[in-house]
């Protein structure tokens, strides 16, 4: 079963503008997280954006001020807006959905997409 889909991903000029979204199924009442991780070519998967349930961001420290992670609770998504893109940027964007089910304190979970190809180039 698919619980997470990324979309918007594509090829976009150096200084331009993407928005990847992550829709997922999970109910939102269980979901602890959403991270947007990506891994280029030949490289480490890195953690790029993050948002709590709370609605707390954290953003890599290369991407601060230019990517900004937001979400919509009535359609269950995720939005990584992606601006001023650099080609170092080129990446699989992964969506990573953490929640919290089960009895009690219940147990942690991540689920994830199956990625969005990112190419910046010119």
């Amino acid at each position: 079963q698919v619980y997470v889909v990324e979309s918007g991903g594509g090829l976009a000029q150096p200084g331009g503008s993407l928005r990847l979204s992550c829709t997922t199924t999970k109910s939102a009442s269980s979901i602890v997280g959403v991270n947007w991780y990506r891994q280029a070519t030949g490289k480490e998967r890195e953690l790029v954006a993050a948002i709590s349930s709370g609605g707390t961001t954290n953003l890599r420290e290369s991407v601060e001020g230019r990517f900004t992670i937001s979400r919509d609770n009535t359609k269950n998504t995720v939005y990584l807006q992606m601006n001023s893109l650099k080609p170092e940027d080129t990446a699989v964007y992964y969506c990573n959905v953490r929640t919290r089910e089960g009895k009690g304190w219940g147990s942690l979970y991540d689920y994830w997409g199956l990625g969005t190809q990112v190419t910046v180039s010119s």
